[in-house]
């Protein structure tokens, strides 16, 4: 594994990239997390033949924490911006939560870069309705174990106690401008009529996401993207990749396979 930074305009931008393979693969983490979000995802995944590049958004992990800059089109630019200084000018996007939503706006807006995407428990690109006492929750939620906790407990299905702990250890580093816009940003989309210039295959994968069902994700992205297939794997919530990482991993794999057949 090599970890690096890279600018994106005056904020530095942390990444991973783990493997050499001849594929690569950006992991796009979602609200309030960093992208330590993928760890149980990696360990369970075969690498071999891939390059996968883990990035901590700004605000998050290792990541500059500026006071603005937290919205769906910045964090797609500096997705770019690492993606060009690894030297990656085609990538699958794998995309959890609000980095489904990222992911939608790469390959909307970058055709040319995004050769495939995997969308796990996606926001629309339309963004999401919720109750108002829901958004005070989210919004308000930077640096409060106690709040985030609650958003795991509201959100997840099959959430082990240790994989909550390294959750909240992980939420709690997050800056709250971060929290505060992202969630703003993210619920708000505003983009859906962009989704038709996608040419990228595109899985999404739905749970028992309460906040994110399968019929709903079936109306609000599959149906707007040429192509897109759903799957749905029962039991887990929002985190699927933690709560549920070996499986999921087995649907990555089988789309990489996929792609790379044809």
């Amino acid at each position: 594994m090599i970890s690096s930074t890279v600018q994106s305009g005056q904020v530095s931008i942390s990444y991973r990239v783990i493997g050499a393979g001849s594929r690569d693969v950006f992991l796009i983490h979602g609200w309030m997390m960093s992208g330590a979000v993928f760890d149980d995802l990696i360990a369970s995944l075969d690498t071999e033949g891939l390059r996968l590049i883990v990035i901590d958004h700004r605000g998050t992990g290792r990541s500059d924490h500026p006071s603005d800059g937290y919205t769906i089109a910045q964090y797609a630019a500096d997705v770019l911006a690492v993606a060009d200084s690894v030297g990656s000018q085609s990538f699958v996007a794998v995309g959890h939560s609000m980095g489904g939503q990222i992911a939608q706006w790469l390959a909307a807006t970058t055709p040319e870069r995004v050769s495939g995407q995997v969308l796990l428990c996606p926001v629309p690109a339309s963004g999401i309705p919720l109750p108002p006492d829901a958004q005070a929750l989210f919004r308000n939620c930077g640096q409060n174990r106690g709040m985030q906790q609650t958003i795991l407990g509201l959100a997840c299905k099959q959430l082990s106690d240790e994989a909550r702990e390294r959750l909240l250890n992980d939420s709690v580093t997050t800056a709250p401008q971060c929290i505060a816009q992202g969630f703003d940003s993210w619920m708000a989309g505003g983009f859906a009529e962009r989704l038709s210039a996608i040419k990228a295959p595109t899985l999404v994968v739905a749970t028992d996401d309460p906040f994110l069902p399968p019929a709903f994700l079936r109306q609000a992205v599959v149906s707007l993207i040429r192509g897109a297939r759903l799957a749905v794997l029962p039991g887990p919530g929002h985190y699927v990749q933690v709560e549920r990482p070996r499986e999921t991993a087995a649907l990555l794999e089988a789309f990489l396979a996929g792609l790379a057949a044809t």
